[in-house]
């Protein structure tokens, strides 16, 4: 029997701090053992965690590894997030802090890629989404965790994504406990700015994610050596190797894992692009969905706009950590009896792209207007596309509605515009919750459901509005991105209603939702808080579908927005 083995069987049964009773160890780490236990004081089941200083460890660093695992324990409780290990207590028992800490039960991400293999771009995807969804909320409270992995990220049996082990957080404003040139975190896992011993910040746990996302569609970590410190000079010298079964998660990849901190994926963009990879599409580099008309830049164009609301500024494609440089314009041939080709400058190749793009924007927006008047039946209206039948009056209640909107998935291209004239400005008004909070059996009636409004009014007419209604978690019933539009000689003003149907069975769902527009203008509302408790499980008829956006347990909701005008 091992040492290990002969200290759990002594352990079984132990009462910690008098209140919890250890059942049998779930797991062993790096930094000691997790144990089931049972809170004799509630009735419930929780997870200890315990820390063992290896022998003959001196007296000073068994004291440095308890207060990690003290700050531990400070550092999650800070963190308010369903996708955050919750701790429940920090008991001392024998001089040594064991923290208390909800139990979730399921597969640590290391061992579901050692049992079935790399996994799918968009179940990865999934995972991973949930994963930056609880980092952003650490980085919110001015946590680092700082060993984002495959075995620290847990899969529970219901669906449910949890990041644990903040045993080698780093708080803002607290004190570096780490000995001079220790490495902390798993070096495969480190930021190159970590590894050269530079202060880390978010962008090094949005590193650490892009190595945990490759990890787990090609099977391997992409820097993984065998030394650690050949290890460590691969993440600062060298590029990651190509991935071959990443498929539409590659340009997430290429952008996460770009060298330099500043230039990395940033955490809003990240998320948004494994949002929709999550739910079965594609992205095209740092820009929007593949899907629909597209313009893009000639060849020499260094960086530009593209047609597309959700399609950033830079154009410059990245490749293993390194821009790649744009291809060069062909000089136009020379005119007969001049002397052969005349070379063109760099000046010369600028103005030339931007004629081409030119020619392509006004032959784009020629196309959108002519589909537009061929849709109003050249009546010179203009025909609404709003997701649900407008309720006849403005203080109907929110409630789901009866067929989804045409636009409803998110598209890189623009709705089309009325008229050629610059766009209508906007206003935001009167952004509330009607109802912020439900507690019943589940699924909640849409009258009784967490419901929000908004008023929005455009300075002219007419005028089309993209909008959605966004949750922080990423999870919710709504139908994603929407159209409505503003008659001419119509009202100016229209209400825009959402109810979130998102819950979990036998639990309490805590969410914020906001308002946001991307056209014609891009606005955002303030987060709105709401809270779903479910007091008994409703059993579904079956499993809901991969691109549904709710929780694993609740049924695919129908979209729940409406619009007054």
């Amino acid at each position: 029997m091992t040492e290990s083995a002969s200290n759990d069987g002594e352990n079984a049964a132990r009462v910690i701090a008098g209140r919890y009773r250890l059942l049998g160890p779930l797991g062993h780490g790096g930094m000691g053992t997790v144990w089931r236990a049972r809170d004799e004081v509630l009735g419930r089941e929780v997870a200890v965690k315990e820390v063992r200083a290896p022998a003959g460890m001196d007296p000073a660093e068994v004291s440095r590894m308890y207060r990690r695992l003290e700050r531990e324990a400070w550092a999650a409780a800070r963190v308010s997030h369903r996708g955050v290990v919750t701790v429940y207590d920090v008991a001392t028992e024998d001089g040594r802090p064991w923290i208390v800490m909800e139990i979730v039960r399921g597969l640590s991400l290391a061992e579901v890629l050692e049992g079935d293999g790399p996994l799918p771009p968009q179940r990865a995807a999934h995972i991973g989404e949930q994963v930056l969804s609880a980092l952003r909320a650490a980085h919110e409270a001015g946590v680092l965790h700082r060993d984002v992995k495959p075995g620290n990220v847990l899969i529970a049996n219901d669906g449910r994504v949890v990041l644990g082990d903040f045993g080698i957080a780093s708080l803002e404003g607290s004190t570096a406990i780490t000995m001079t040139g220790e490495v902390v975190g798993s070096p495969e896992f480190l930021s190159p700015e970590r590894a050269l011993g530079r202060e880390p910040g978010p962008e090094s746990d949005l590193w650490a994610l892009g190595v945990m996302l490759y990890t787990a569609v090609e099977g391997v970590p992409p820097f993984h050596r065998d030394t650690p410190v050949a290890t460590l000079r691969a993440v600062v010298d060298e590029d990651f190797p190509p991935p071959v079964r990443a498929g539409a998660l590659a340009p997430v990849l290429e952008g996460l894992l770009v060298k330099d901190p500043g230039q990395r994926l940033p955490a809003t963009e990240a998320a948004r692009m494994l949002r929709i990879i999550g739910a079965g599409g594609t992205v095209r580099g740092f820009g929007g969905p593949v899907s629909g008309p597209t313009v893009a830049l000639a060849a020499g164009a260094a960086s530009g706009p593209t047609v597309g609301p959700d399609t950033p500024v830079s154009l410059v494609r990245h490749r293993h950590g390194r821009p790649t440089p744009p291809a060069p314009v062909p000089a136009p041939m020379s005119a007969p009896g001049t002397g052969g080709p005349r070379r063109q400058g760099g000046a010369g190749a600028v103005l030339t792209a931007g004629i081409v793009l030119l020619v392509v924007v006004v032959a784009l927006l020629g196309w959108l207007l002519w589909r537009d008047l061929r849709d109003t039946g050249g009546d010179g209206g203009v025909r609404p596309t709003l997701p649900a039948t407008p309720t006849a009056s403005a203080d109907a209640s929110p409630s789901p509605s009866p067929s989804p909107s045409p636009s409803e998935s998110p598209s890189a291209s623009p709705s089309a515009s009325p008229s050629a004239t610059a766009p209508a400005n906007l206003t935001v008004s009167a952004v509330q919750a009607v109802r912020d909070g439900y507690r019943g059996t589940c699924p909640a009636p849409a009258a009784e459901a967490p419901a929000f409004t908004a008023t929005v009014t455009v300075d002219r007419t007419p005028a089309v509005l993209e909008y959605r209604w966004a949750t922080r978690s990423g999870e919710t019933s709504g139908p994603g991105w929407q159209s409505v539009t503003y008659r001419a000689g119509g009202p100016a003003s229209m209400r825009l209603d959402h109810t979130e149907l998102t819950y979990y069975p036998d639990a309490t769902f805590e969410d914020a939702v906001r308002l946001e527009i991307r056209s014609p203008a891009e606005v955002s509302s303030a987060w709105l808080e709401y809270s779903v408790t479910c007091e008994e499980e409703t059993p579904t008829d079956g499993a809901s579908s991969p691109g549904a956006s709710g929780p694993s347990g609740s049924p695919s909701p129908e979209p729940g927005a409406t619009v007054s005008p």
